[in-house]
Formats: C-alpha cells, sequence, structure tokens
C-alpha cells in the first residue's frame, strides 16, 4: 500500500521556511511556470539539453506517480513551486532507483537538494530500494557536491560524457552527522535573524499611547533599538512620535522581524504584509489561539502555515516576547519595560507569566542577560531550536530554561548532551505529565531528574533555583570535585551548613567546617577563607557570615565581605551567605546556607558529569530489525520471536490447563521444573505461594498444582529449572513526556512499593546501560552483599543495550516488561516477557528533516 503524507515545512541553510510535498497531478501549471523560470544553464545541466519546453506527454508523466516505484516531491515558497525531486526504480522489483532534482535558479544554493535527498531516500526505502544511481554532468559541480557531501559512500564512473554515481540510501552514523549538522546550522540562523533583525515592523500599536502594541513599542523606541522602527497603522502618519504607514512595504526599510499585537482574526492579513516587506520572522504577542479551544487552535495552524509558506518562522502566539541585550542590538520587543544588565546568560520561557518572574528576579540578582525568548504556545520556535543558537552564540556561556512540555523530548535530550559538553543547561521543567499516560508508570522528581542528568541537564525546581545555579555558573569556575570547605564565624550557621552538604551528597573536606569565632576580625575571617582556598583537600568553599552581637568587634566598621577570596584566582567557586553586609559582585549570595549549598551541589552534578567520558552506542551481535518487525502481528506481538531478534533469550515456558496437562509439558521440558501461576502479577509471587519450585517428577507437580488451582485457578505455566540468582526487573515504557524509557531495578514487593527504579531515556549508550544497573538502591545486591558472589554485571548491562536498541527500533512497542530477570556470576536467565503493542506513529527526531 502506497502512503500519501502530509505536507512537511523544512529549513533551508539561510534559515527561512519552504513546504515541501508530494506532487499532484494538478502540479503541471505551476511545474511548466517554474520551468519557464530556468536559466538555459540550468535546464542544460539538469536535461542534458536546451529543451526549451515540456511537451504534454512528459509533464503529465512528471506529475503522474505511485508514490511506490515512483516517487516526486516539489518544493513550495509560497504558492509557487520552486523545486523537484523524483525518484524511479530501475525496472519491477528492483532494489536500485534513479533519483534526480531540480531547483529554480533563485533558490539554487540554500540547501534544498540535501533536503530533498533525504526525503526521497526516506520514502525510497519503506518499499525496498536500497541504492540510488544518478547521472550527472561533470559541470554540474554544485548537484556533484550534494551528493558527495551527504556522507554517503558513493561509487564514481565516468563514461560517455557523463558521472554516474551509485550509492546506498541506509542512513549510516556518518549521514546522521552531516543531516544533524545541517540541521543545527539552519536551525540556528533562523533564530539569529530573529534576535538580531536590521529593522521591526509593529502592528497593533494605537495612537492613544494605550495596549499591548503601544507599551511594545514604547519598549522598543525606549530600549534603543539599533535599527529601524516601523510602526504599522491604517490611517495614522505617526505613532507614539515614529512615522507610521499603512503597510510596511511603505516603509522602505529593510524589515526582519513583525512583532504582532492585533486581533487573532487580523493576523492572518499582517502575515501577509510582513511578507512583502521581506520579513523572516513573527513575533505574535496576541492570545486567542491554541489556549482559548479547538477554534483558536485552527487558527494558530492557519497562522503558522501562512508563515511558513512566506519563509517565516513564528515565536508565539501568546508570548511574552523576545529581546537581545547585544549593544549593537539593543532589542527589547517584549512586555518587560526593562530588560536585566547585559551579561552572558541566556533564557527561554514557555510560559509569559514565568517569563516576567524570571527577568524580574534576573534584575534583582544582578546576573547578567543574553537573550530572551518567551515562546508562549510554541506553535513554531521552541527551546530546541534556542538551544541549536545558543551552542554557537559567542555571547552566551549558560542557558536556561523554563519548560512546561516537551514538543520533542528526544531531539531536546540529544542536543542537550551535545551542547552541555560546552556549556551549561540548566532546566526548570513541569513534572506535569500529558495525557495518554495509559499504563505508563508515573515517573517520580528522581526519575525525572535522573533522565534530565543523562543528557548533563541541570534540573531544578523554582524560578529562585533557577537563577541560582544560573548565578554560579556564570560567576565562578566548575568545583573539580564534591569536598566542601565550611567557614564561618557562627557555630550555628556553620552546623547547618555541613548538614545541608551531606544531605545533598557533598562531603565536608577534612578539617572543616571552620569556626573562626564571632570575635574573630575581617583580616582572621579573610586569612581562614584564603587558606581553605588553597587547601588541595578542598574543592569549593562555603562562606557563611552572621553579624556579631554589639561589643564583640573592636572594629565594627570592618568590611567582612572583602574577605571572600577571588574564586578566579584560586580557580575554586567559592557561595556565601551572608546575614549582614553586601557581598561584592561576582561572588554569588544566597539567603540561607541551604540555598548556596543546593546550588553548589547542582553545579558540581554537571561538573561530575563533563568529567565523565561520554557514552557510545554500542555494536551489538545477534540484532535483526527486520525479523523483530515480523514479530509483530496486527493483533499483538510474540515476545518470545521479538526478543530472539534482538539476541535475548527467554526461557520457555508452557502453559497448562490441568495437572495432566502440565506433566505432558514437564516431560517435555525436562525435569526438575517450576510450576507458577498464569496470572501476570502472580507468576514471581513465590511469597504468595502462586510458584512452586524443583519440582522434580509428575506426582510433586499434580500435589503441587492441585494445591494451587484452587487458590490461583486451572491455568499455570510449566518452566524448566535455572541455577538461582538475584532476581532483577526490565522495562520498557512510552512516556508520554520522555518518550521511550528504560527502566531497571530489582525484583520483589519491597522494592516495587518504594519505587527503586532507575530510568534512562532511549537510545541508550553503554554508559547509560551502566548506570542503570548500579543507580538503584539495592544495587549493593548485585555486587556481593554479605559475602555473596558478584552477579555477572556486564550481562546485564548487555541485556538493557538490547531492550534499548529493541525500543529504538520498534516503535509499535508501546510497553515490555522482563520479570524475572535471573542474574548469577556465571549470567542471567529471563524467565518472563511481556509485550503490549500499539499503532505504529511518526516518532520525533527520526527520519529526515522537518519543523
Amino acid at each position: 500500500m502506497t502512503t500519501v503524507e502530509q505536507p512537511v515545512d523544512v529549513l533551508l541553510s539561510d534559515g527561512t521556511t519552504v513546504q515541501l510535498r508530494q506532487i499532484r497531478p494538478d502540479d503541471a501549471a505551476a511545474i511548466v511556470a517554474m520551468h519557464a523560470r530556468f536559466s538555459e544553464r540550468t535546464r542544460y545541466l539538469r536535461y542534458f539539453s536546451p529543451y526549451p519546453r515540456i511537451p504534454e506527454r512528459d509533464l503529465q508523466r512528471f506529475v503522474t506517480v505511485d508514490h511506490r516505484d515512483r516517487e516526486a516531491f516539489v518544493v513550495l515558497a509560497g504558492e509557487r513551486i520552486v523545486a523537484v525531486g523524483r525518484y524511479e526504480r530501475l525496472g519491477p522489483g528492483s532494489p536500485e532507483a534513479e533519483v534526480a532534482f531540480v531547483v529554480e535558479d533563485a533558490y539554487q544554493g540554500r540547501g534544498i537538494g540535501s533536503v530533498l535527498l533525504e526525503h526521497l531516500a526516506d520514502a525510497a526505502r519503506r518499499y525496498g530500494i536500497v541504492h540510488f544511481v544518478a547521472e550527472v554532468l561533470p559541470a554540474n559541480g554544485t548537484m556533484l557536491r550534494v551528493f558527495s557531501d551527504f556522507g554517503y559512500q558513493i561509487q564514481r564512473q565516468y563514461a560517455d560524457g557523463v558521472v554516474h554515481l551509485n550509492f546506498p540510501i541506509a542512513p549510516t552514523e556518518a549521514t546522521l552527522e552531516v543531516q544533524r549538522g545541517r540541521e543545527h546550522r539552519t536551525e540556528a540562523r533562523s533564530i539569529a535573524r530573529l534576535l538580531a533583525p536590521r529593522g521591526i515592523a509593529v502592528y497593533g500599536a494605537s495612537t492613544t499611547g494605550q495596549g499591548v502594541g503601544a507599551a511594545l513599542l514604547g519598549h522598543l523606541r525606549d530600549g534603543g533599538f539599533t535599527g529601524a522602527i516601523v510602526p504599522v497603522h491604517p490611517t495614522a502618519a505617526t505613532v507614539a512620535g515614529l512615522p507610521a504607514y499603512p503597510s510596511a512595504v511603505d516603509a522602505g526599510e529593510d524589515v526582519d522581524l513583525a512583532v504582532v499585537a492585533v486581533a487573532p482574526e487580523a493576523v492572518t492579513e499582517v502575515v501577509a504584509d510582513a511578507a512583502r516587506a521581506g520579513a523572516h520572522g513573527l513575533v505574535v504577542i496576541s492570545a486567542g489561539f491554541a489556549e482559548s479551544g479547538p477554534a483558536g487552535a485552527a487558527a494558530q495552524r492557519a497562522l503558522v502555515r501562512a508563515a511558513h509558506l512566506a519563509g517565516m518562522r513564528v515565536v508565539g502566539p501568546n508570548c511574552l516576547g523576545v529581546a537581545n541585550t547585544d549593544r549593537a542590538v539593543r532589542l527589547n520587543a517584549t512586555l518587560a519595560p526593562v530588560l536585566p544588565a547585559p551579561g552572558r546568560v541566556g533564557v527561554f520561557s514557555q510560559s509569559g507569566a514565568f517569563g516576567v518572574a524570571l527577568l524580574a528576579e534576573a534584575s534583582r540578582r544582578g546576573l547578567g542577560l543574553s537573550s530572551f525568548v518567551s515562546a508562549g504556545n510554541r506553535a513554531d520556535v521552541s527551546g530546541n531550536d534556542l538551544l541549536q543558537y545558543w551552542q554557537d552564540d559567542p555571547g552566551t556561556d549558560v542557558i536556561t530554561l523554563y519548560l512546561e512540555t516537551f514538543g520533542n523530548p528526544r531531539k531536546f535530550a540529544r542536543l542537550a548532551r551535545r551542547i552541555g559538553r560546552s556549556k551549561p543547561v540548566v532546566a526548570l521543567a513541569s513534572l506535569a505529565r500529558p495525557p495518554g499516560v495509559g499504563d505508563a508508570p508515573a515517573l517520580d522528581a528522581a526519575a525525572v531528574s535522573a533522565l534530565f542528568a543523562q543528557s548533563g541537564v541541570v534540573r531544578v525546581d523554582t524560578v529562585a533555583e533557577l537563577l541560582d545555579v544560573g548565578v554560579l555558573l556564570a560567576h565562578q569556575p566548575l568545583p573539580a570535585g564534591r569536598r566542601v570547605a565550611v567557614v564561618g564565624n557562627s557555630s550555628a550557621l556553620t552546623g547547618l551548613a555541613a548538614t545541608a552538604c551531606a544531605a545533598q551528597g557533598l562531603t565536608v573536606a577534612d578539617g572543616y567546617p571552620h569556626d573562626v569565632g564571632p570575635r574573630a576580625t575581617a583580616a582572621e575571617y579573610a586569612a581562614a577563607l584564603a587558606a581553605s582556598a588553597a587547601d588541595e583537600r578542598v574543592d569549593a568553599v562555603v562562606a557563611v557570615f552572621a553579624p556579631p552581637l554589639p561589643g564583640q568587634l573592636t572594629d565594627p566598621e570592618a568590611d567582612f565581605t572583602a574577605a571572600l577570596p577571588d574564586a578566579r584566582a584560586t580557580g575554586k567557586p567559592v557561595v556565601a551567605t551572608f546575614l549582614a553586609g553586601r557581598v561584592p559582585t561576582g561572588v554569588p549570595a544566597y539567603p540561607s546556607v541551604e540555598e548556596a549549598v543546593r546550588a553548589l551541589a547542582r553545579v558540581t552534578t554537571y561538573a561530575d558529569w563533563l568529567r565523565r567520558p561520554p557514552g557510545v552506542l554500542s555494536e551489538l551481535e545477534r540484532v535483526d530489525r527486520t525479523a523483530g518487525q515480523s514479530a509483530l502481528r496486527p493483533d499483538g506481538a510474540d515476545p518470545a520471536a521479538l526478543l530472539r531478534a534482538y539476541g535475548i533469550d527467554v526461557v520457555e515456558s508452557a502453559p497448562a490447563h490441568s495437572a495432566g496437562e502440565a506433566v505432558a509439558a514437564a516431560e517435555r521440558l525436562g525435569w526438575p521444573v517450576a510450576l507458577k501461576a498464569a496470572a501476570p502479577g502472580l507468576r514471581h509471587r513465590l511469597d504468595l505461594g502462586a510458584v512452586r519450585l524443583d519440582l522434580p517428577d509428575a506426582a510433586a507437580l499434580r500435589r503441587a498444582y492441585d494445591e494451587m488451582a484452587p487458590v490461583f485457578g486451572a491455568d499455570v505455566l510449566v518452566q524448566p529449572m535455572v541455577p538461582p540468582g538475584v532476581a532483577c526487573v526490565v522495562e520498557l515504557v512510552e512516556d508520554p513526556a520522555f518518550g521511550p524509557v528504560v527502566g531497571f531495578g530489582l525484583g520483589g514487593v519491597a522494592t516495587e512499593l518504594l519505587g527503586d527504579r532507575a530510568w534512562r531515556a532511549v537510545p541508550l549508550t553503554d554508559r547509560d546501560a551502566a548506570e542503570l544497573v548500579d543507580e538503584p538502591r539495592a544495587a549493593p545486591l548485585l555486587r556481593g552483599h554479605r559475602g555473596a558472589a558478584p552477579v555477572d554485571r556486564a550481562a546485564l548491562v548487555d541485556l538493557l543495550l538490547r531492550v534499548g536498541r529493541l525500543a529504538d527500533e520498534q516503535p509499535r512497542v508501546r510497553s515490555l516488561t522482563l520479570n524475572p530477570v535471573l542474574a548469577r556470576p556465571d549470567g542471567i536467565s529471563v524467565l518472563h516477557a511481556t509485550v503490549r503493542t500499539g499503532a505504529e506513529a511518526p516518532r520525533p527526531d527520526t527520519g529526515p528533516r522537518r519543523l
């Protein structure tokens, strides 16, 4: 069955948007019009002849395809087709197809060819095509580069004046790396154009100075924006003292950005006007879209569709705006009248209300801002786009995010894992889970934090903590370890700090806490702090100070804040809690010792992550993705066959409905056997009597069956005995926020009740799998608790990697449980597997590029 796909929006290399869709017979006139716009050189390079017009017979063949053996995609800019790409299978059932594409002259050199190649290869693979062939004239260097730069292993042959290319189209690490590199550059450029516009058109500013539009216009003007500001008003000649125009085009300025504060029903007209002026992006402050109900959601989709067809990206709607404190830009297109001082922290907020709080609190704390984006309904521009931009932004050192939901959690994890190696990412993320959880287990706060930490993200719980960590990262070096010196003039405060360190997993260094006493002078306090900063046993310093009682100091005017050591000189972070006096700029100060230590602990955990080498996606033997797909029937799955396709063997079990059937099964499987109640929740409940082990013969088996059947039902499972081991549980669930996640823990009612599970998001690296095994609180039982022999940890890691690969490659698998998995010194045995499947749905962050 062929697939008719929905149109998709894609980004070009210059950051503009176009639409890509399958060709249709009614595209004939548009194809002729595009062909007429080609230069003679473009026609010659594509068709190897002048080809001045398309004959009717060729035209009909061009636009009529079966979307299987012959496929074609068109690229639209506005309503105009500007490029076509196609493949055609070389004979019935052939694994090869010829590929070709042509791009209108005005759009060449903007990455359309590579986008078409990605989508054509993805479509061809679905129908058994594994190789593309192409014929290119030697003079067509641009097209040759499109193929050669893609990462494919290309075979070239020159004959009859033509370069013949042949290459496999299966995705590889090289092609994925190329694809993701292009994705990074295009998304970063699209955001750069929003944050550094040459000119801004403001729609919705009133002449009375009242309302949202007037406030935005005032903030732009008063903030000192360095480009042109163009108020667009249907009748007024001036607005807020600036010349106004009925259309942005009339101003004669280079307008890159449109800031929109008009009624929702008027936004479509604004999009068209901004497009005529050449704008690259829209910041839609207006509310009344998806947040208001189904009609608003439809209007929001129409807004994004119109903007993308016009080549523009959309921030919002229902957002607070965007800002850039770069002195060469000075952009304040937000509802905040004053921005924090320029600095090196980028801030993204999905919520406008939280954005207001973030900006206000950042100003109060003196946290310098590089740029700010409030995404509102996040109809287009998202936190992932900002991550792509901030990765290479020389003005940003620290990235802070407030996220209510994840539109593409796999992409977020991938980007954060890469970007976090050079710039810390701090996220305040809601624990609220979206609807449609199904039977997925609720991930608690610890599990969510672990999923963030897997990608190096520093997760925090409040706006205050987001800024606590942000200030520390912006002004202090990273600690080299977890050893902390606590120095203060109050035994109560130093004791509180030491207790807080232990609670946060930090180690109070030997010889600390150090209490200099309430009568210590500023010089004595400074000497103690300097000594602690120079101490080789110390990785970070917590400085606490309480105001002495009257008469305790010989010099009550002494400046104790000047005693704080310079972290830049010591190379060690310093955090302070001073209950009197203003701490100098550059040293993060906190109102309580608990807040100071908590921020330090978050940053220390990030530094630990940086020191560990990044994991790799392991090569696994005995993995057959095709066989795994075959095990997924329309009505369910064959768990044993599915797992076998991924190199996971499940100990055979035979169902029985009577004592006689159980004996017959045992004779086939071999004695001794285990007899288990068939219900999934009872198969491992030895404590309830639902499992009988080591039954040596038919008589013992019949006695066990007769005892169990009245209590647990007639349906049982018979299984050959395996050597004993530590019972473990492996789970795979499709989490609605994070996508597929793999869990690991030890078996037993107590660990289930306590939720002692470790979780990691797919795909799993070797490091992820190893951390899963070591993280549960009961993990010491695997390492030889109380004299027991350690289990085969490598076998458990290998099992988790295989489950992770299955999760990554088989999106129809919604959940999988292996319970119990017996781990022994000589290996593991998987005793039972349960699989739940669903309809295959597209997974974010897979396949060709699209918005």
